[in-house]
């Protein structure tokens, strides 16, 4: 949304905004690896050429600079049923399409064109649905791969369990080359979760620890930045520390819920080089989450990302169940900010720099 009282400022700042945009999307181009080799365009179809970072959508690649506004951590459909139970057959397409749609297009309309989905494998993943939105909608959508180990692992399929971390990796990777199922839908980045670390020191659980391992392998291999569920307390820092210890790069972690993780321990993620997810606003007192924004801004602005973890068609609820929509931090948060003193440069570094820079994918050679 644009703001009036701010229009001349927009236009004296524009030059320094277009470079500020090419810097943070330029760190995510050397945090993924090495230029690919020089090549012709890729995919002139959809405008990238070979040398330039791009985001992953349903609908295929786009130029990482033309995402936009984006919405980092949000869901469309969730079946908490369970591993062993979920499936196609629990769900309609297209009634999960009517559903959403109106929820999406009321987001577009706010000036956000990226959303990234962030329902893993067995909790309700559906290329189908995605894609059918975005192409009603226009909105540049990611899905995701990998797996989920929170809530008591109650989402993590049995053979997980028996599966080594380079094993679970090349499920992963063999998704961002052949497709997810039979969608030839390709996944844009990775979806983790960890229960709570436990002991002294804190520890994740072993499963959990494997499926962080796999994530930094496979980061490894495809340049897909990963997005771990956090269960709270020390989990998200020791779930960096260890991403990074199995030599995944930093700049591809992104630690989410950090809403309640305290101050000190964001700080701490972000001088890791890892992303600092705040994605429970609207769900939180707003001057908790004014608090936990602007405290990120004086050191790491550049490792902040905001969203709702909002949506969720509830998957054997009637019509999906209540749905929450994405309208909060356009709406409530973005006008506290400016209120308490944030900059637009810094508010569209937090929307649309950072969401670029996190995600932005290398072609490899």
């Amino acid at each position: 949304m644009d703001d009036e009282p701010y229009r001349a400022a927009q236009v004296i700042q524009i030059a320094n905004e277009t470079m500020a945009r090419r810097e943070f999307i330029g760190r995510a181009v050397l945090s993924v690896g090495a230029l690919s080799a020089s090549k012709a365009a890729w995919s002139a179809d959809r405008g990238v050429a070979a040398s330039e970072p791009f985001i992953q959508t349903v609908l295929g690649p786009i130029p990482a600079s033309k995402l936009g506004r984006a919405l980092v951590h949000e869901h469309v459909m969730c079946d908490f049923i369970g591993a062993e139970q979920t499936g196609r057959h629990r769900w309609q397409v297209n009634a999960v399409v009517k559903r959403m749609q109106p929820v999406l297009v009321q987001l577009k309309e706010r000036g956000f064109t990226g959303f990234f989905d962030c329902t893993p494998a067995y909790i309700g993943r559906d290329p189908r649905v995605l894609k059918k939105l975005a192409e009603a909608t226009g909105l540049h959508i990611v899905t995701n791969t990998g797996y989920y180990g929170g809530a008591g692992d109650k989402f993590v399929p049995k053979h997980a369990y028996e599966e080594t971390p380079g094993q679970l990796a090349d499920r992963w990777v063999r998704e961002w080359n052949q497709g997810i199922e039979d969608t030839n839908v390709k996944p844009g980045f990775m979806k983790i979760g960890v229960d709570e670390a436990k002991g002294d020191p804190p520890k994740l659980s072993d499963i959990d620890e494997k499926i962080v391992r796999a994530s930094a392998r496979a980061s490894k291999r495809t340049g897909l930045a990963v997005t771990c569920h956090t269960g709270g307390g020390p989990a998200g820092l020791v779930a960096t520390r260890l991403f990074i210890k199995e030599g995944g790069i930093p700049a591809r972690f992104i630690v989410a819920h950090s809403d309640g993780h305290g101050i000190h321990i964001n700080q701490q993620v972000g001088e890791l080089g890892a992303w600092v997810s705040f994605d429970a606003i609207s769900r939180q007192p707003l001057e908790q989450h004014l608090k936990l924004v602007t405290a990120m801004l004086e050191k790491h602005a550049d490792r902040v990302l905001l969203s709702h973890d909002n949506g969720w068609y509830w998957v054997g609820q009637e019509k999906g169940g209540e749905v929450r929509d994405y309208s909060y931090i356009s709406d409530t948060l973005l006008p506290a900010l400016r209120k308490n003193g944030v900059s637009e440069w810094v508010i569209r570094k937090l929307t649309v720099a950072n969401p670029a820079s996190a995600f932005a994918i290398q072609r490899r050679s």
